[in-house]
């Protein structure tokens, strides 16, 4: 028994169906406000007239882009007329018919605007007042037709509501079940069974009952075939529909049939045949893969002898090639093969092995390299032999072979010392080694001459050394370039577009090659399997060619490695075979390092060669026997290991200063004792110096003009002959004449001497300026305390200090004043910008000079003075004239000038003769005042005229002295 308030399922939603029920729509009922639309044709009809027949319906070969409506994958029909539709699980359709079923977003077509409800705007606008006018139309004078139905529907629901509102409402509940014994016995109730009434009362009640039971159904019965008879319509559609269904099913069926004859058909005449003939084709390309793995296997069981016979012929490269490409080989193309189970674990032990072997092989060559004789072999001892252990090596990433190469090198320049030595001591029959052992005392037990040719002999020696270690280091050097070139070639030919196709193939085809080659280098089989690929020649037929060529020649292969005459192998094989072990290849970073590490061990060879010259200058050094050097031997040793220097810094572009600073610190020794000898020989000389004019030899002359010539050297001794020069009176400098002294002659000597050095060792320069302006202060201190300060009539004996003597000092430092300009420009030329500072003291030196030379000449003046003031003090004007007073007055200045007249200069006699008349009148003239005597005309100035003019002849009288202007009217108080 169905709910009153049920209703069938229809295919399209109620007005406002926010439950999701699908409601039907009365098909008979009369007509609304709203028309009733007709429902869609959930099954649409397939037209079955003429003209259209199977080739309209479903074709399984067509194309299924387009979506229709035999796309669908859901009896929609008997989905949506489901009785159990209001109680449906909201995934009924996902858990029945699969995900597919769940509803889709449509995406918004590209061609279509998107609406919104702005482009409504302007015709609801329009449209408001009409509508608003129409429905009032409608309230005021309704529809006919519209108000007739209204109330005819409205008649028959409140009718058929009111019958259904007789029937219990018990009959309505969804639990209602008449085996419940309540809900019996509310149905039917025994109250009416057994009433007081009797038996026919019982039977009237049951009768009644069973008429109200029966009305009800009636009721009910109605209702029902009232809601048929409004979706009537609906149900026999949905039946048509179904037979229309079953007939297109039908029509599908055959087609299908007909196909699939067709599709057999198809497969037997067109398919099976080539499928065969492909069939056949594959089992035949197994079958070369087979033979070509068979083949591998073959030159896999071959690769332990071989390698064996490349380590014969030191082809290092090539051995660890094969071995790694067997481990390649084994883990990609035949792994899992039972029988070479262990070859993987030998063929690491085998390059392990091998890895000591070069380390082992280059250990020995660099020791044989650098023991061997320095100038019997001057080339790259076996060059292919150092270029595959480097290939080798740097393919192992053994990137500290060069500290082996270090530690041999240091080994071998610590016997070079040893070897020059030995050879040395042998010629030298005053050297017993069995009492000296020690190499430093047999050293020190040689003369100079012995031990510089020693010395030389060891600069030699590292030159010829250092020579031989760039030269392997190049050799080196190459093949690190020729590896980081193939590197950076490897990487341009990975970065272009992917490979072609059939690459694979014959990278498979390179690497059997690679394994099957009959020659006895690798590299030469990576070559040609390159050319291979290139040309796209190599085939399945040429490599059991080469498989076939590599049996024959295995035998032939094993005998030419016992003989290995004749054998080389190119650097670009090497290259080659390197490029192809990509997997241990070090990286640019690592061989850029590499090659910095070479640079670093040749800069470290020559820090060790000036190490070890070191060493053998401070063994010498230890008894200061270089500091007794004389300035040429001393020069000479400083010119080897200059030049020494120079030739190291050329061959190995590092400037290497421990050898330096040990000649600069024997330098600074040698500066010292050079200076000290000097100085001690210059003050000897002043203090034995009488300070009388001394003549000057012809060979001084000759130095004095070279340095007016701008040769600032000693000349070389002559041997003196018969038609030598007799000395002259005066030293000639530029055309003026010099009064000297025999030490400044021999000072003129020493600071050329000093100069002469300079120019030798420049690197002592800066010492020299000190210790040379150290001795100019000291000739001038020390003159000034011997001829000013009185000191020379204690030390020499002199019984007074003359005013020649003192003009004679003033010309000699005049003299050294004249060189220090000369001796500064010298100085100034070795010296670097920087160190231009020390010339300052040049300045300072010519300041103390020029001090010392005006002091002189006020002593002079001072001297005057004194014999001035004495006579005058007892001056009388008095007869007879010329007065006795200024007869010893002129006679006192033409002795002065007698003294001075040869030595001084004519400038300077008139300057200081001008000082002195100076000095004159002020003593005149301060007597004349206190004696009262005036210019008035009278007695006593007639007197004093006859004086004065007396003075005044006799001075001019003198030589070079004519027009000097004595100006005697100064004399006289000038009146007021």
């Amino acid at each position: 028994m169905a709910s009153s308030n049920s209703s069938s399922p229809v295919p399209r939603p109620a007005d406002g169906g926010r439950d999701g029920i699908y409601r039907k729509e009365h098909g008979a009922s009369p007509p609304r406000c709203r028309g009733i639309r007709s429902l869609p044709d959930v099954c649409p009809k397939e037209p079955t007239g003429g003209g259209r027949g199977l080739c309209n319906g479903p074709s399984v070969v067509a194309e299924h882009d387009r979506w229709t409506v035999y796309s669908s994958k859901v009896n929609l029909p008997a989905a949506l007329n489901d009785p159990r539709l209001a109680k449906r699980e909201s995934d009924f359709f996902t858990k029945t018919w699969g995900l597919d079923f769940t509803e889709m977003e449509i995406m918004p077509s590209f061609y279509l605007p998107i609406i919104t409800k702005e482009h409504f705007g302007p015709y609801l606008q329009e449209m408001t007042q009409r509508e608003r006018i129409h429905e009032r139309c409608k309230t005021i004078c309704p529809n006919k037709d519209d108000v007739d139905a209204v109330s005819s529907v409205t008649t028959n629901h409140d009718k058929s509501r009111a019958e259904l509102e007789q029937v219990p409402k018990i009959f309505m509940r969804p639990e209602f079940a008449l085996e419940d014994p309540a809900t019996f016995n509310t149905v039917l109730p025994w109250s009416h069974f057994h009433s007081a009434g009797g038996k026919s009362r019982d039977v009237a009640s049951s009768k009644l009952l069973q008429e109200k039971l029966s009305h009800y159904l009636d009721v009910i019965e109605v209702s029902i075939a009232r809601q048929i008879s409004l979706r009537s319509e609906a149900f026999f559609h949905a039946m048509s529909s179904q037979h229309e269904l079953q007939d297109r099913l039908q029509e599908t069926q055959q087609a299908v049939a007909v196909l699939r004859s067709r599709t057999a058909a198809m497969d037997r005449v067109m398919c099976q045949g080539p499928l065969r003939a492909l069939r056949t084709a594959l089992t035949r390309n197994n079958c070369v893969k087979l033979h070509n793995k068979l083949k591998l296997m073959a030159a896999v069981h071959q690769t332990q002898p071989t390698v064996q016979l490349l380590l014969s012929t030191s082809e290092f490269v090539g051995a660890l090639e094969l071995i790694a490409t067997t481990k390649e080989v084994l883990q990609q193309e035949l792994q899992g093969i039972h029988s070479f189970r262990h070859l993987g674990s030998q063929l690491c032990e085998l390059e392990k092995l091998i890895d000591k072997m070069m380390v082992e092989d280059f250990s020995m060559y660099a020791r044989s390299d650098l023991n061997r004789s320095l100038k019997e072999e001057p080339q790259v001892l076996e060059k292919e032999r150092l270029e595959s252990l480097v290939f080798g090596l740097l393919r192992q990433r053994k990137l500290d072979f060069l500290d082996i190469y270090s530690d041999e090198m240091m080994t071998a320049a610590k016997t070079i010392v040893s070897q020059c030595v030995a050879e040395c001591v042998v010629h030298i029959e005053e050297i017993d080694t069995e009492v000296f052992v020690k190499l430093a005392d047999q050293m020190r037990l040689m003369t100079f001459p012995q031990w510089f040719e020693l010395l030389e002999n060891v600069f030699e020696s590292f030159l010829l050394f250092l020579q031989r270690i760039k030269d392997t280091l190049n050799v080196i050097s190459n093949v690190v370039l020729q590896v980081l070139s193939s590197n950076h070639k490897n990487r341009l030919v990975a970065e272009p577009s992917p490979a072609p196709v059939g690459q694979d193939a014959s990278q498979g085809e390179a690497e059997l090659a690679y394994l099957t080659h009959e020659g006895l280098f690798i590299s030469d089989a990576l070559n040609e399997a390159q050319q291979q690929q290139e040309s796209g020649l190599a085939g399945q037929d040429q490599r059991s060619t080469v498989g076939s060529r590599f049996q024959q020649n295995r035998a032939e292969a094993a005998a030419e490695s016992d003989t290995s005459s004749g054998v080389t192998e190119t650097s670009g094989g090497r290259e080659h075979n390197f490029m192809s072990g990509e997997n241990l290849m070090p990286t640019e970073l690592e061989l850029n390092r590499v090659i910095n590490n070479l640079q670093e061990l040749l800069y470290m060879a020559s820090d060790v060669s000036h190490d070890r010259c070191v060493k053998v200058l401070t063994a010498r050094a230890k008894d200061g026997s270089l500091e007794r050097l004389t300035s040429a031997e001393f020069v000479s040793l400083s010119q080897a290991v200059e030049r020494f220097v120079r030739d190291t810094e050329k061959l190995c572009g590092r400037r290497s200063v421990s050898l330096r600073g040990a000649l600069q610190s024997q330098a600074n020794r040698f500066v010292n004792r050079f200076h000290e000898e000097r100085k001690t020989k210059l003050s000897l000389l002043l203090d034995n110096e009488r300070w009388k004019q001394a003549e000057v030899p012809g060979e001084f002359q000759d130095l004095v003009n070279s340095i007016a010539d701008g040769r600032i050297s000693l000349p070389e001794r002559k041997v003196s002959g018969p038609e030598d020069r007799k000395p002259a009176e005066f030293l000639l400098v530029n055309g003026q004449k010099y009064a000297v002294v025999g030490t400044v002659l021999l000072l003129i000597r020493i600071f050329l001497e000093y100069c002469q050095c300079v120019k030798d060792i420049p690197s002592i320069t800066t010492d020299m300026l000190t210790r040379l302006s150290d001795l100019l202060k000291h000739f001038n201190s020390r003159s000034c305390q011997l001829v000013l300060g009185a000191g020379a009539l204690q030390i020499v004996g002199l019984k007074t200090i003359t005013t020649k003597n003192l003009a004679l000092a003033s010309r000699c430092l005049q003299l050294v004043v004249h060189y220090i300009p000369i001796i500064r420009a010298h100085f100034e030329t070795i010296l670097q910008p920087k160190q231009f500072s020390v010339l300052r003291h040049f300045d300072h030196i010519t300041k103390d000079y020029n001090d010392h030379i005006a002091e002189i000449s006020a002593k002079l003046v001072a001297i005057m003075d004194s014999l001035f003031e004495k006579f005058l003090a007892k001056y009388e004007v008095k007869a007879p004239m010329p007065s006795a007073c200024f007869r010893n007055i002129c006679k006192q200045m033409a002795k002065m000038h007698e003294a001075i007249f040869d030595l001084l200069p004519e400038e300077q006699t008139q300057m200081l003769f001008l000082r002195i008349n100076a000095g004159f009148k002020m003593h005149l003239k301060r007597q004349l005042a206190r004696l009262g005597v005036s210019n008035d005309g009278g007695p006593q100035h007639g007197l004093v005229v006859v004086d004065v003019a007396f003075y005044t002849e006799n001075i001019l009288a003198l030589k070079s002295l004519e027009r000097l202007d004595l100006n005697m009217a100064e004399i006289w108080e000038q009146k007021r």
